[in-house]
């Protein structure tokens, strides 16, 4: 129950210090990852995290372009 507590707070601090300007890419890599987490041994919520902040970084990638 704590780790899903720790993973809880950490997205939402994630979803906070993004932004809504900077949210590009977050919300679709947060959907991926936490369906691929969620069949990863249900780390869904670990899996939103990291597919938020992938997402983010690949648009803001493709945004350079």
């Amino acid at each position: 129950m704590k780790i899903t507590l720790t993973y809880a707070v950490l997205a939402f601090a994630m979803a906070v210090g993004a932004g809504t300007a900077e949210a590009k890419g977050c919300i679709k890599g947060a959907i991926v990852g936490g369906a691929a987490g969620h069949y990863a041994h249900h780390h869904g919520l670990l899996g939103a995290a990291v597919g938020c902040a992938i997402g983010h970084h690949e648009a803001t990638k493709h945004a350079r372009r």
